[in-house]
Order: structure tokens, then sequence, then C-alpha cells
């Protein structure tokens, strides 16, 4: 069988999108990849196919519980029975029962704060491991904008599986965060497969305003003339729940979602919005990856986003459908006080790294006393195993002055009086090679387009507790 007709009897299509085939060739060769695909371009398959082909388990290092459940319930939903979830939500039975028969999973999913674990790690040496997958893998990088320290330590398991090959996966690196990414995974000669990360289908526009009330003026408008479903991206918890009523109070069928609310809530959130129950979801950056739905109409972002690379993911979530998507950016004067503030925020204090150093990198009691920021202790955590804190320090400083580059390129971005497109796309060191017709604000942009999208809406459908609790909690 060749690989047209296993991706056809496995998933019903008869062709691989753009970069699928030449990434699953590679991968069954044997040899380690860095794919660079975007938003909607079918990453999971990269890895879900070839596990038809390779004998041993397929661990996929994941940065987000959504994600995990998203891509765990959509094997399941195609047959496959030997997946599962390692995170901190299993009970201890449920964990001991996995972790006890973990070899006769194909599929394992598992978060990099757990990957460290020193039970699980012993687990897993336990077990045959064909392929290593680093979902989302710009987080692997200092210097990509959504670092997380406990995926650097993905090549620690690495001799523990007795190298298997390894697969980076993301939508977003320039080329700076690629090189990290090979030198995090100790990759010697990968290869690499970079997309051209343009979405065609959709429009760049920035609005500019002289404060908030008439950014939020506009957004009450703006929403009632050009329908969902959308997503509203906010600078702040307090912001997202305050659009959130501010649009229901219009008659605008809205939710809010952010990292504080309690997981099962999020999750039902995530499913009204699926389900057609909810036409727009007003978040943090929380929320997003692992989020598949194809009609998604409009990414507006209420608050000036804190980096290219999260803007560019951010407006991703829309026109998966290949159907044209608007992706609004609202400035008003003195946003860039929330930019700087966002910025900086998970970066250690000194401080904070002093209060670690002279504790030790297991004590967690600094951050239930408020000493230390869980994401501050982490980062700290990780580099003093390797550093003094002379070199710690050294470290944030390096840390601090990339987060202070990629907020200069949003700041170019808003002020940019030449293509929008063009531009981002030069972030990501690519150039454009073709502009579509309805391309930015600054080429101009034919809104009735989006006019002849309307929002059908769906009534929702009452749930009992029992039918309640299979959205939150899904096998």
């Amino acid at each position: 069988m060749n690989l047209e007709e296993l991706l056809y009897s496995t998933y019903g299509f008869s062709s691989f999108r753009p970069g699928q085939k030449e990434i699953i060739e590679q991968v069954i060769a044997g040899e380690d990849v860095i794919a660079l695909l975007p938003t909607g371009m079918g990453k999971s398959i990269c890895y879900q196919l070839p596990a038809k082909i390779l004998p041993d388990s397929v661990l996929i290092v994941s940065p987000l519980l959504s994600l995990m459940q998203d891509q765990v319930a959509q094997l399941k939903k195609m047959g496959e029975k030997s997946v599962v979830a390692i995170n901190s939500f299993l009970k201890p039975e449920d964990k001991d029962r996995i972790m006890n028969n973990l070899g006769a999973y194909k599929f394992i999913f598992i978060s990099p704060e757990m990957l460290v674990q020193p039970f699980i790690k012993k687990k897993l040496q336990e077990i045959r491991v064909s392929l290593l997958v680093a979902d989302e893998a710009h987080c692997i990088s200092q210097w990509g904008f959504d670092f997380r320290p406990d995926y650097l330590r993905i090549s620690e398991i690495l001799p523990i599986l007795n190298f298997p090959q390894v697969l980076a996966l993301t939508a977003t690196a320039t080329d700076k965060v690629t090189e990290e990414i090979k030198e995090y995974l100790a990759l010697i000669k990968p290869f690499v497969y970079c997309h051209p990360m343009d979405r065609k289908n959709i429009v760049y526009d920035i609005k500019k305003f002289e404060d908030s009330q008439e950014k939020l003026e506009f957004l009450k408008a703006f929403i009632q003339k050009f329908k969902g479903p959308g997503i509203i991206y906010a600078g702040t918890r307090k912001k997202s729940q305050e659009l959130s009523m501010l649009l229901t109070e219009q008659g605008i069928s809205a939710a809010y979602y952010h990292g504080g609310m309690e997981h099962q809530d999020r999750v039902f959130v995530q499913q009204q919005f699926q389900n057609g129950e909810v036409e727009w979801i007003c978040s943090t950056n929380a929320f997003g990856m692992g989020v598949h739905i194809p009609n998604i109409r409009q990414v507006i972002h209420f608050q000036i986003p804190t980096s290219i690379e999260g803007y560019v993911q951010e407006v991703g979530r829309a026109g998966r459908d290949g159907f044209p998507a608007l992706a609004t950016l609202l400035y008003a004067t003195g946003d860039e006080a929330l930019l700087e503030s966002l910025v900086m925020d998970d970066l250690p204090t000194q401080h904070e790294i002093e209060a670690v150093f002279n504790n030790g990198p297991s004590a967690t009691h600094l951050i239930d006393q408020g000493v230390v920021r869980e994401t501050a202790f982490r980062v700290i955590a990780y580099w003093m195993t390797k550093l003094p804190l002379a070199g710690v320090t050294s470290q944030i400083e390096q840390l601090r002055k990339g987060k202070r580059q990629q907020a200069s390129k949003i700041r170019e971005l808003v002020s940019r009086e030449g293509c929008l497109r063009s531009y981002i796309i030069g972030c990501f060191d690519q150039q454009l090679t073709h502009k579509p017709d309805n391309c930015c604000v600054n080429d101009g942009i034919d809104y009735g387009v989006f006019e002849a999208f309307s929002y059908s809406e769906k009534k929702p459908i009452p749930l009992d507790w029992q039918e309640r609790l299979s959205v939150i909690l899904p096998i």
C-alpha cells in the first residue's frame, strides 16, 4: 500500500496537503525532521500516518491540556483505541493503570512538565518508542513567543528512550528559533521543511483610535455588521470578561475564556463554541492551540499582541475552511504601556532569581508563599542547574532583550504604511511571492466579502447533567 492509499483508507482524503507527504516520507525513512507548516495545514497527520508503519509507540510532547484532549478525541473518533494522554488531571488509579500498561499504547500524549518526572522517566525507559514528536516546537526556543522551560528538558529524555527519531512541528518559527530547536533537541542533520507561511485568505486590518472608549464603541458596531464565529483576544483576564459581558448586554452570543478559569469551565466554553452555541469567544492568548474550528470568520485583537509570532498564531485560527477571514488589530493611544507590561510579565526579577538560588531548585514553597511566580520559578530552576547566579542573571537579561525585540516588531506593524502581509512574512525570513487581491488595509480592503458571510445561529442544545458531564469530561 502506497502513502496515498494509506491516506485514503485512514482519513478518506485522496491527496496530501502541501508538505505533508515530503515530511512523512522523511519520517518513514528514519530521518529527524523539523517541519514548519502554517496553522490549518494538517500537522497531526505528519505523525499519525507514519505511526501506521512504525513498529513501536509514538510519544507526543504537547504544551496544552486542551490540545492533548482534542488530538486524543480526534484519534478515538477515527477508531484508534490505543491512545492515551498523561497529564496532572489523571486520577491516581487511572495513572497507575496507564503506566503499568504504557507499552500497549500506540499514541502517548504527555505534557513537558510530566515528561521530566522521575517516575514517568522510569516507566518510559521500559517501553519502545519509534518516534518522539515535539508539538508546537517553538515552545522549545527561549526566543520563541511561548517559551516553556520544561520543553528544554526534552533532550534529557532521548537517551532514556534509546534515541528515537524526532519530529518537531510548529507553525511559526524564525531561522533563529529553528536553529535553537535543532540545538535543544540535539538534532545533528535534520530534514527541515519550511512551508510558505502566508495564508492568502486572511485579510489584515488595523484600526487606530484616540482612546479605549472609542475603540470599544467601534467594536460594538463592527461585530454587529461583520459577523462571527470569531475570537476577540484581550491582553488580560479582566478585559476578556469585560468584553464578554459587554457583548452579551448587546444581545450578542459571547463567552469568555482564560487560564484563571476552572479546567471544566474552560472545556465547556470551548465545546459551546465548537458546537456553534456561542458566536464570540473573548479570550486571553490561552485560547487557541488545539482548537480546530474551520469556519472562524474573524479574529480581533482588542489590545496589541506582544509578538509577531503570537499574532500570527492567533490570527491563524481563522479561515481554516479556505474561505475569506478577517484579522483586525485595534490600537489606541496608550496601548504601548500595556504592551511593555505584558512583554515583561513572565520574566523573573532579580529578587526572584536570588530567592530561588538561596533556597534551591526544589523549593516550590516559594511559589505557594507568593515569593516567586510559577513560570519564573521554572525558568530559574532550569538555568541554575547549568549556570551560576551571574550566568542566570545574564541569561534572563538576554531573554528580556529578545522580548523587547519582539515587541518592537509589533510596534513596526502598527505604524507601517506599506503592505502588512509582506512585513509579517518578512519577520519569518520569508518573501511574499504573490499578493492576493484582498490583502490588507494599507492596500485597500473589500469589506463586502465579509458582509456576505452571516452567522447562522444555532440554538443551545439543552443538556441534562449526564450529557453536560460527558462534554466537560470527554472519554
